[in-house]
């Protein structure tokens, strides 16, 4: 049986030999890599779910594409008073066995399904959660994705997405990126594990202008288009469908 126990995340430490992927080495090594590697992970976990526990009543389904190791529904779990119905989707089954073992024991109430997102029902959500996901999906495949979100909402419903995002002015676009990695080595990463993850990302991580993800959500229907938090190239969406 593989051992998926959490670990430091130590994979660019070696010269990579493959674009960045979901697999079972990652999965182990996952949240410390979130909590390492993105600003305030876990104050933007916070954040979310107490906006939605404040925005949905009794009884609200909620669904986070790509829940990796489960950490916001595990999360939503432990605040909600309301009895949510929490799914999460995933297609990495390495993340999938983790967020099994999290969720067992905490005796959480969590449905977790091997599924491609891309073709996962979307119908009769009143809350979707997409952490750091759209930037994986390609640009023409993300619209449709998107539309396919609003229309599955009900109304009132909100769709939740948090994403790593691109300046328009280039000297503020590398000054951000300067920012961010200052941000990583004083979390440990070396400029060698730095540049390797960037080199596996490359083609792989696509991500838009602030402006963009607003006006691909203005697109898809959504009116009420707001920054829930931001911090450096980092950003956290909040889209409401018209009630």
């Amino acid at each position: 049986m593989k051992d998926y126990s959490m670990r430091k995340d130590d994979i660019f430490t070696q010269p990579i030999t493959k674009q960045f992927e979901f697999d079972e080495n990652v999965a182990v090594v996952f949240d410390d890599m979130l909590e390492r590697s993105i600003p305030f992970y876990k104050e933007v976990i916070e954040l979310i779910c107490q906006s939605i526990c404040l925005h949905v009543n009794e009884n609200a389904r909620i669904i986070d594409l790509g829940c990796s190791t489960a950490n916001t529904l595990l999360s939503l779990y432990k605040k909600s008073t309301k009895n949510f119905i929490l799914i999460g989707i995933d297609n990495a089954e390495a993340m999938l066995h983790l967020a099994h073992q999290k969720i067992q024991a905490y005796g959480a109430n969590i449905e977790l399904k091997n599924e491609d997102m891309l073709k996962t029902s979307l119908e009769g959500f009143d809350v979707v959660i997409a952490n750091y996901m759209l930037q994986f999906i390609r640009p023409l495949e993300r619209t449709a994705f998107v539309e396919k979100i609003y229309h599955g909402l009900h109304s009132n419903g909100l769709f939740i997405f948090s994403e790593k995002v691109v300046f328009t002015d280039k000297e503020l676009n590398k000054q951000m990126i300067d920012l961010y990695y200052d941000f990583k080595r004083n979390r440990g990463y070396s400029d060698f594990e730095i540049a390797q993850k960037r080199e596996a990302l490359e083609n792989v991580l696509i991500p838009y202008t602030e402006d963009e993800n607003k006006r691909m959500l203005k697109n898809a229907g959504f009116e009420t288009i707001e920054i829930l938090f931001k911090w450096g190239n980092f950003a956290t969406f909040i889209a409401k469908k018209k009630g």
